[in-house]
């Protein structure tokens, strides 16, 4: 089964909440090696001028990979996860997120394109607090590999 085209330019209804809070942020940081003080040490991030610790640029992806979740499990959409290969990602950031921080994302299917044999889907999703100021824009592009 191929991917639903069709679903290009769906937007799904926000997702979450999601709290981040400072251990999350700081086992985030040990996980990609950065050893930078702003993402496990308030006083540090205080210094720095934040209101708390502040996640590394890449953290968006362990919240916009759980919107995410709404695409790959809607059945109309036709995506056999186990075929998923990640393609591309990336984020445009609008300020840090930080510890105490409540999030929703709102999840887009920008595109949806056949290559090769495979579906490659992009999609696109709005991270904002839960007060609607807007923290990350993070795009993706998903390979449903083709086959079988």
């Amino acid at each position: 089964m191929s991917v639903n085209a069709e679903f290009a330019g769906r937007t799904y209804p926000p997702s979450g909440p999601y709290a981040v809070d400072a251990a999350s942020i700081a086992a985030f940081a040990a996980a990609i090696g950065s050893t930078d003080p702003v993402h496990t040490s308030t006083e540090a991030a205080r210094a720095a001028g934040y209101r708390d610790v502040i996640a590394p640029p890449t953290f968006a992806v362990t919240l916009a990979q759980q919107c995410d979740r709404q695409l790959i499990e809607d059945p109309e959409a036709g995506i056999d996860f186990s075929r998923v290969v990640h393609g591309e990602q990336r984020f445009v950031h609008h300020r840090p997120i930080t510890a105490g921080d409540t999030v929703l994302g709102t999840l887009t299917v920008d595109g949806v394109r056949a290559a090769g044999g495979h579906s490659m889907v992009t999609t696109r999703t709005e991270l904002a607090t839960t007060d609607g100021e807007p923290l990350c824009t993070s795009t993706s592009t998903i390979v449903v590999r083709g086959g079988e």
